[in-house]
């Protein structure tokens, strides 16, 4: 019998808690996103994640230690190999990569290049990393005289194209993305992103329509097994991207944080028994890759403020899981994702409080706890912490 109804997974994307013992292979020694922001800025006000025991987890010094802490926590460490979103969120669902995914930090290869435009039809501006809004100011003008496609990558595996709506359609991009995602396959690139803008030069806009073309997982997943099972599985914000929209039964895209949490409290108020798993990504995106501690902060606390909504959307059988997939700690010079553990804060009715989970061995141990509390059986791997967690009630 399934100990409980519903579980709600929130992603704090980028949130790492101090970097792994190998961080230092990753050029990520020092790291520690939380600490390291929290001293730059004179402090960050948490007071939601510290009742839940933020500040108890082992090698974190920066947010206020509860005397009587109402959740349970502990740390997670990364048993994959690389430090990508993609390999995050796997994780957290039973997959276990040995390899990284590949990244381009000296850009792609002219042959790469080559064959994205045999395969696309279409020619290509710059193909290096880069910032996506900044991208857009560099070569937006070129772009629409010309209409050759704007190809950049980041931190992560992936390649992104960026084209003004007066260039191609949102149809077309998409068609440009997916034609794209063959070649990404034969070299193992996790994701192709579509970046549509809009706007004048000196005023270019990114469009909220970002749509990403991702690899699917290796083998199943809990959320396949969960769907198998009969169990309902909501994916919010880029949760479907994420797991190339495998094993969910309802998907909901938002285009910011806030509105990531009214989806998640949304299906809260809908999904009888099964997974609600967001993903909150602006921390990563808007703050960490642009060394922004201070808005990295500020937005941290902004989502502090919302937790009691969630809170107060929990049933009596239901147990919520915090969380982060990987660190970008703001204050070193790399825009890099970093090498971190991630926090692992659990709350729910039914949910013992004060528990010390300790560092757990693979982020997929929270993937094993939830299959067994929704009595759906095992993932590939990770160790179920249900027992020492479960009230009983």
């Amino acid at each position: 019998m399934a100990a409980f109804k519903r579980a709600v997974v929130i992603v704090f994307d980028s949130l790492g808690v101090g970097e792994l013992p190998d961080a230092g292979r990753y050029g990520d020694s020092g790291s520690h996103t939380l600490d390291n922001l929290a001293k730059a800025c004179g402090g960050v006000r948490l007071p939601c994640l510290s009742s839940l025991g933020l500040g108890l987890i082992d090698g974190i010094h920066s947010v206020d230690r509860a005397l009587k802490p109402r959740g349970s926590f502990g740390r997670m460490k990364e048993a994959s190999a690389g430090k990508d979103t993609a390999t995050g969120h796997w994780e957290m669902a039973g997959v276990i990569l040995e390899r990284p995914f590949p990244v381009f930090s000296e850009g792609f290869t002219p042959e790469i290049m080559d064959k994205f435009t045999r395969l696309t039809g279409h020619g290509w501006l710059w193909a290096k990393a880069a910032s996506g809004t900044e991208i857009i100011d560099m070569f937006g003008k070129e772009h629409l005289e010309t209409g050759k496609l704007i190809v950049y990558t980041s931190a992560d595996s992936v390649i992104q194209i960026a084209a003004h709506d007066d260039v191609l359609s949102l149809e077309e991009l998409y068609e440009v993305c997916e034609k794209t995602r063959m070649l990404a396959d034969e070299y193992n690139i996790g994701r192709v992103i579509a970046r549509p803008f809009t706007g004048a030069a000196g005023a270019f806009k990114r469009i909220a329509a970002r749509r990403d073309f991702s690899t699917p997982p290796p083998h199943d997943t809990l959320l396949d097994l969960l769907k198998r099972s009969g169990l309902e599985t909501v994916g919010i914000g880029k949760i479907g991207d994420i797991f190339a929209h495998r094993g969910l039964t309802e998907e909901a895209h938002t285009s910011s944080d806030s509105e990531g949490i009214d989806r998640t409290i949304d299906a809260m108020g809908k999904v009888e028994k099964g997974l609600i798993f967001t993903n909150l990504v602006e921390l990563d995106t808007l703050y960490g890759h642009r060394n922004d501690a201070a808005g990295y902060a500020k937005a941290l606390e902004a989502l502090d403020s919302r937790l009691p909504e969630v809170f107060s959307a929990l049933g009596p059988r239901d147990i919520l899981f915090i969380t982060g997939d990987h660190g970008c700690d703001p204050t070193t010079p790399s825009t890099d994702h970093s090498r971190e553990y991630v926090p692992l804060l659990v709350f729910g009715k039914a949910v013992l409080p004060g528990v010390d989970l300790g560092t757990r061995a693979t982020f997929a141990d929270l993937g094993a706890t939830i299959a067994e509390a929704l009595g759906a059986g095992k993932i590939s791997n990770g160790a179920s912490f249900l027992a020492d967690i479960a009230s009983g009630q």
